[in-house]
């Protein structure tokens, strides 16, 4: 009701600016914002729950404990929802569940494993309040080559992060705004590279002088994310069938006198720095390639086991192309791009054939949440809990 007289106002305004001949449809109102909708479900409801190996799960798991369990017994897993408590319930919730893996440990076989799952967490359907399906894509680690110092061949930088924070888009960096502050740590052949490594936020790099090391995020310079692929799209460059970062990749080489405008169309920028092992999420764990997951923790507690429903995005060995592709995940990182309740990025791994994978998923789709035992009992028998992310 507070909100009702400004937005007749609003409307007021966007008539006049009909009548100017500009589209009215700029002028609707905002979308209500997305929530996370679960609804209490069984392991025997999860389509393909037996035929996961779970391979790497349980190494995984055991890092999100480590995270977990370092914090104070009450602090919340996750943000508070509309009754004041944390989707992941509370620390203390997660410490026998923890201390149970570890007491298996990570060798432990799949039935083991599956039995351990099912002891002691509780499996939730999720949905997106609004009723949109959910959207699965995927990333990788690049690697490439690079120098410590620059040459003729290796004229492209990347950065350290500064001491202090800056606001400078991604074209006035390129342009020399960083110039002088010393910040330049490696050096790359190709200006492409440079660019995808920072939308993967990670990369293993193969030094000139010899052997290879690691490189992580350190931070940004404030900007908002924009995905060039959607701009090529609306701007008939590429064809939306066609798109994938292996196109996208290709027609900024093919065309060296555009590409720098282009990639600067996403004014985010990245810094880099050395790190001993990898690749480093945003829960501050080691990646595992095909079990760690990037979501929105807005609505999704960084930690939480999953389980995935989605389709393969290519052909391969053991599936073909939109098969299914169902397994259990942790959610352990985050993105820029990956926003709202069932959403999600799938890890693939390091290299030019986890490209192949990640550069093709655009996968439709839906997960379960997996709950500790002690906070899925505190949930109600019905819709258990709505998770908005304006908070």
């Amino acid at each position: 009701m507070i909100r009702r007289p400004a937005f007749n106002r609003r409307l007021a305004a966007c008539a006049v600016l009909a009548m100017a001949a500009f589209s009215l449809a700029a002028c609707m109102p905002p979308e209500v914002p997305p929530g996370l909708k679960l609804k209490p479900s069984s392991y025997a409801a999860l389509p393909g729950w037996g035929e996961d190996s779970l391979e790497g799960v349980l190494p995984a798991f055991l890092r999100s404990c480590q995270v977990i369990t370092k914090r104070q017994a009450d602090e919340p897993v996750g943000n508070p929802g509309a009754n004041g408590e944390a989707l992941g319930g509370v620390v203390s919730d997660w410490q026998m569940p923890c201390a149970a893996a570890r007491e298996i440990g990570p060798a432990a076989g799949s039935d083991e494993v599956r039995a351990f799952f099912e002891r002691w967490f509780v499996p939730f359907m999720a949905e997106d309040d609004r009723g949109k399906p959910g959207m699965f894509t995927g990333y990788y680690e690049a690697e490439i080559d690079a120098t410590r110092s620059r040459d003729a061949v290796h004229r492209y930088p990347l950065y350290a992060a500064p001491k202090q924070s800056t606001n400078l888009t991604r074209a006035e960096i390129e342009a020399g705004g960083l110039t002088g502050q010393n910040l330049e740590f490696l050096w790359l052949k190709d200006p492409v590279d440079a660019f995808f490594l920072q939308i993967q936020g990670s990369g293993v790099v193969r030094l000139k002088e010899g052997g290879e090391i690691r490189v992580g995020y350190a931070g940004n310079n404030g900007h908002g994310f924009v995905a060039i692929g959607k701009v090529m799209i609306e701007e008939g460059i590429i064809d939306r069938s066609a798109a994938s970062m292996q196109t996208i990749r290709a027609w900024l080489r093919a065309n060296p006198d555009k590409a720098q405008a282009m990639m600067n169309r996403n004014p985010r920028f990245i810094f880099f720095r050395e790190v001993k092992e990898g690749p480093v999420g945003a829960m501050g764990v080691v990646l595992t390639a095909g079990r760690s997951l990037a979501v929105d923790p807005g609505f999704v507690p960084l930690g939480l086991p999953l389980w995935l429903d989605t389709a393969w995005p290519i052909d391969h060995e053991a599936a073909k192309r939109g098969d299914p592709l169902r397994r259990l995940m942790l959610a352990q990182d985050t993105g820029s791009a990956i926003k709202g309740p069932v959403r999600g990025d799938f890890f693939w791994g390091s290299g030019e054939e986890a490209l192949r994978f990640a550069g093709a998923m655009k996968s439709p789709g839906n997960w379960f949440l997996l709950l500790p035992v002690t906070a899925a009992a505190r949930k109600t028998l019905d819709v258990v809990d709505i998770v908005s992310n304006l908070k």
